[in-house]
């Protein structure tokens, strides 16, 4: 009973989960290649291309709308996942990490 309120008073005082898992450390300054990096899957493939056309801006790649990918030609898988991605960047849900995702 004690440990299991010390957990919750560590929880309360601390304003976070009583464990703590390892997580991978993430990248400080994010750019697009950083970024396409990040997802893996095959999309890094196309940082030259979509480096250019938005300028090497990160903000200019969140903001892209799918018809403007299509017209770079990155396939709609690939679309997909930088779209998917962008959304959960500008939500704070998710950051790339340090080391680059392993493709299998």
């Amino acid at each position: 009973m004690a440990l299991a309120c010390a957990a919750h008073a560590r929880r309360f005082l601390l304003g976070g989960p009583a464990r703590s898992f390892h997580a991978q450390p993430y990248q400080a300054k994010v750019g697009v290649v950083e970024f396409l990096n990040g997802v893996g899957k095959g999309v890094e493939a196309h940082a030259a291309k979509l480096e250019e056309a938005v300028g090497g801006d990160l903000q200019r790649l969140l903001v892209a709308r799918t018809l403007r990918l299509k017209k770079l030609g990155i396939p709609c898988k690939h679309r997909k996942l930088i779209l998917s991605f962008a959304h959960k960047y500008r939500l704070g849900l998710w950051k790339p990490q340090a080391d680059p995702r392993k493709v299998e």
